[in-house]
């Protein structure tokens, strides 16, 4: 009973590689896009339904439970970041696969924890779910960097989580009105993805190392270690501090905009319409698309670099001005989400995609994207976790669109002044060109 099945997978696995290993560029960048955006968008279903919920008039420590319950999960997230600096960013690619198949069986784990368990444990249950979901997109994006199409294949993983992020919310509510709990809806919604994820990993762990001509135009990546890590963050502090304050930013700003979409939709007047989840992201997703696609069409690393720069920025200008037109009644609600959606992620996305790894190869270091990657995040939830406490403690009379609305301003301003500031410090840097000329 088990020699067949066994057999047949090896035959799949031969089958796959060979094809792989002899499909064109194209081919196989399609075959990882496919791969990863599965896997990704998967993964988030066991992180993300729990937001569609608004366990309304419940108290726990003092915090409303929808709050305390977020605080957790970042928590655990945020840990989960802080231990990926060293843990990620050094493992080997042969044990990636295992590694995401155990981490997302233990958040699911959680979440069974989470319908069972009082209000008080529902909360360390959602730290439990954070902590090994936090650690996914680094093994994930290993699969994907350093390549000549990293762009690409980056823009295709991160429209994952703009999509999904609605789409399990849409599944959740949709859950909801067919009678299932508050508690139980985040487990249901993760089983039904679990498929799709194992699958997802499978092809992943089938992905061809980068080629030759891959490790010539971006560098080749190899885990990295101590000694290396602390000579890269030396070489470039400045800048990576005022990165790092950038994404804290946008970071929270995600957060909230994701965690409290419920809350926001329904104080726009569309909080009883599932799809609205859905519809709203796609707009952002292509957007997303079209901008790191730009960026790919650059072939120079360093010009490539600043042209993150200026993608980002542009990102936060739209937050400001997409708010201010709808406090002038120029746009709609829904306009002003959209909006702020594609400017928000338009400065997000590039930081776990090309914003570092072009660094890596403007640079010549030899080493991985993710550690940078992981240094920024572990600060971004961070980030997350002091707004909602300023939300619950010194804002607790706002409205949940009226703090988001301020937010969206503080956010769009600081963000702009600090991808400034980031291009022109590394625009004084030596950083190598595209051709490998110093």
């Amino acid at each position: 009973m088990v020699g067949p099945p066994v057999t047949l997978q090896a035959a799949m696995r031969v089958r796959v590689e060979s094809w792989l290993a002899s499909a064109s560029v194209a081919a196989t960048s399609t075959y990882a896009i496919a791969a990863a955006f599965t896997a990704y968008f998967a993964m988030y279903a066991v992180r993300k339904p729990f937001a569609t919920a608004t366990f309304e008039g419940q108290i726990v420590f003092g915090i409303q439970l929808k709050i305390a319950l977020v605080l957790g999960q970042v928590l655990g997230y945020a840990t989960s970041k802080f231990l990926g600096i060293k843990y990620v960013s050094e493992i080997a690619p042969e044990r990636r696969a295992l590694a995401l198949v155990l981490l997302l069986g233990a958040a699911e784990l959680a979440l069974l924890a989470f319908a069972v368990l009082p209000p008080a444990g529902q909360v360390g249950a959602m730290f439990c779910n954070g902590l090994p979901l936090g650690a996914i997109w680094g093994l994930v994006f290993g699969f994907l960097e350093g390549r000549r199409t990293t762009e690409i294949l980056g823009a295709g993983l991160s429209t994952s989580y703009i999509v999904s992020s609605g789409v399990v919310k849409s599944v959740g509510r949709w859950l909801l009105l067919q009678g299932v709990s508050e508690a139980w809806m985040p487990v249901l919604t993760g089983l039904l993805f679990v498929p799709p994820f194992l699958l997802a990993v499978w092809m992943l762990d089938r992905i061809p190392q980068p080629s030759a001509e891959d490790a010539a135009a971006r560098v080749r990546r190899l885990p990295m270690f101590g000694d290396q890590r602390k000579a890269f963050v030396g070489r470039f502090l400045g800048g990576i501090v005022v990165l790092c304050v950038a994404h804290v930013l946008l970071t929270a700003y995600r957060d909230f905009r994701d965690n409290f979409a419920a809350e926001i939709w329904t104080a726009l007047g569309l909080g009883q319409a599932p799809a609205v989840f859905t519809y709203s992201e796609i707009p952002v997703a292509v957007a997303v698309v079209a901008g790191l696609a730009a960026v790919y069409r650059v072939d120079d690393n360093r010009r490539a670099f600043f042209a993150v720069h200026l993608l980002m920025g542009g990102g936060a200008v739209l937050i400001g001005a997409a708010t201010f037109a709808f406090d002038a009644g120029w746009i709609s609600g829904t306009a002003w989400m959209m909006a702020v959606g594609i400017g928000l992620y338009l400065g997000y996305v590039p930081y776990g995609t090309v914003l570092f790894d072009r660094l890596i190869a403007a640079t010549g270091t030899v080493g991985t994207a993710v550690f940078m990657i992981y240094v920024a995040d572990s600060f971004g939830y961070l980030g997350s976790i002091v707004v909602l406490l300023i939300r619950n403690f010194g804002h607790s009379e706002l409205s949940w669109l009226d703090f988001f609305r301020g937010f969206s301003y503080l956010c769009a301003a600081l963000a702009t002044a600090a991808f400034a500031i980031s291009a022109w410090y590394f625009g004084r840097r030596t950083l190598r060109r595209g051709d490998g000329e110093a």
